[in-house]
């Protein structure tokens, strides 16, 4: 055989082995869909789902958050928010102690409206209006509101004008009876003396009263909840207490003899 000939047949082959390892032959379509196809249901495949447990640094976090979120509204709320925990906590002791400063202000602002400016103050007789307040009239609002709310629970306007109605006729005459008695008896009145001043005093006073508190009573009743019903009263009769303190302050009434 000629050798060019047999080169020239080994060069061809070299180069196409060669073609062959550089630019490979491409696979038919049926091996390469085989291929594509477990790739293409993987794909289709639920994703695999982990659970996430927090950290102690994201607990901690969190609960730092919500700690300063409640501080921060806490703040906001201030005085009032502490009040209102107070009558939740403490709801008697809270109520007495609210009724004891609003009597001490209103026989303070009724001395000075009557006394001339040589006058001193009577503390004593401001004393004997806080004790009142602290002792008799901040305990028996508390129980008088919850048992009427619990008579008549709703606050429609028939429910409020029958809390008003018990409040004119039972509660209101009990307590200036009350008051008026203990405030006698405390600056030395004997009981024929106590009893004339009621004579003289009493009924003035429930007319007066009956021209005031209905309109005070129907706000409290109708719009205030009950737990707040006694602080809405007392602020109510700051202007009244005022007016009473002043009757009280009265002199003695003459007795028969």
């Amino acid at each position: 055989m000629n050798p060019a000939k047999i080169s020239h047949t080994m060069m061809r082959r070299h180069l196409m082995l060669m073609n062959r390892v550089i630019y490979p032959t491409k696979a038919p379509s049926f091996l390469s869909n085989k291929v594509h196809y477990r790739p293409y249901f993987r794909f289709l495949r639920k994703p695999r789902e982990y659970e996430i447990t927090p950290s102690p640094f994201s607990s901690s976090f969190c609960s730092s958050s919500s700690a300063s979120a409640t501080a921060t509204s806490l703040s906001k709320v201030g005085f009032v928010g502490w009040y209102l925990g107070m009558i939740k906590s403490w709801p008697i002791l809270t109520k007495s102690v609210t009724c004891a400063l609003i009597y001490t202000a209103a026989d303070l602002s009724s001395q000075t409206i009557v006394r001339e400016s040589s006058e001193p103050y009577d503390f004593i007789r401001t004393l004997r209006m806080a004790g009142y307040g602290m002792i008799i009239l901040g305990p028996s609002l508390h129980f008088w509101f919850n048992f009427v709310s619990k008579l008549f629970p709703r606050r429609d306007l028939f429910s409020t004008l029958k809390k008003m109605v018990m409040g004119q006729a039972l509660y209101g005459p009990t307590m200036t009876v009350v008051f008026f008695s203990s405030n006698a008896r405390l600056q030395g009145e004997t009981g024929s003396e106590i009893i004339a001043r009621l004579k003289r005093d009493l009924l003035p006073t429930l007319l007066s009263g009956v021209m005031y508190w209905p309109v005070c009573d129907f706000i409290t009743f109708r719009f205030i909840p009950v737990h707040l019903q006694p602080l809405v009263s007392n602020s109510f009769s700051y202007l009244w207490t005022i007016y009473m303190t002043y009757m009280a302050s009265l002199e003695k009434a003459h007795t028969a003899s």
